[in-house]
């Protein structure tokens, strides 16, 4: 069963009350929320990593009945980019083993829901299948910042691995 479909509609219920009302969209804006009752820590601040305070500071606004996403100078610099992410793992298909899924800056509450907003998230697409975890995992790639991404994502990692 593909999940894709269901993360587009869920990204879209989001974005279109925000439409509908001609506002800038603040349901699902920045990270995510770590709910302090979690059995998991948050993400530790690393270095080496891009952080996800970075990947937030996208702002979104509507035009023409389509979110429009504008990423800072700092975020434009890391397209195309090989860089290390880390998060929470999120299958978009069934098994224990996953090549393609979503790293969430915090971990999810409910199996039906989004999270974070769209720039709390990143599509993963790996070399080698990772084995599915609870934990969060790193993944070093090649980092795309997408503009028009027809799911409504703003980032994507390709040629990723899983990495320590």
């Amino acid at each position: 069963m593909k999940f894709k479909p269901l993360l587009a509609l869920c990204l879209a219920a989001t974005v279109a009350s925000s439409v509908v009302a001609q506002t800038a969209p603040t349901i699902g804006q920045g990270p995510g929320y770590h709910d302090p009752r979690s059995p998991f820590k948050p993400l530790e601040e690393r270095a080496d990593i891009v952080s996800w305070k970075l990947l937030s500071q996208v702002t979104a606004k509507a035009e023409k009945k389509k979110i429009v996403p504008t990423f800072p100078a700092a975020v434009q610099a890391l397209d195309r980019k090989t860089v290390k992410v880390q998060g929470f793992m999120m299958p978009l298909e069934a098994g224990d083993k996953q090549q393609h899924f979503l790293l969430s800056s915090v971990p999810t509450t409910c199996s039906f829901c989004v999270p974070a907003g769209p720039e709390g998230l990143v599509e993963v697409r790996t070399r080698k299948p990772v084995r599915y975890t609870l934990e969060p995992v790193v993944v070093e790639g090649v980092l795309a910042v997408l503009n028009d991404d027809p799911y409504g994502l703003y980032y994507r990692v390709e040629d990723g691995s899983a990495v320590n």
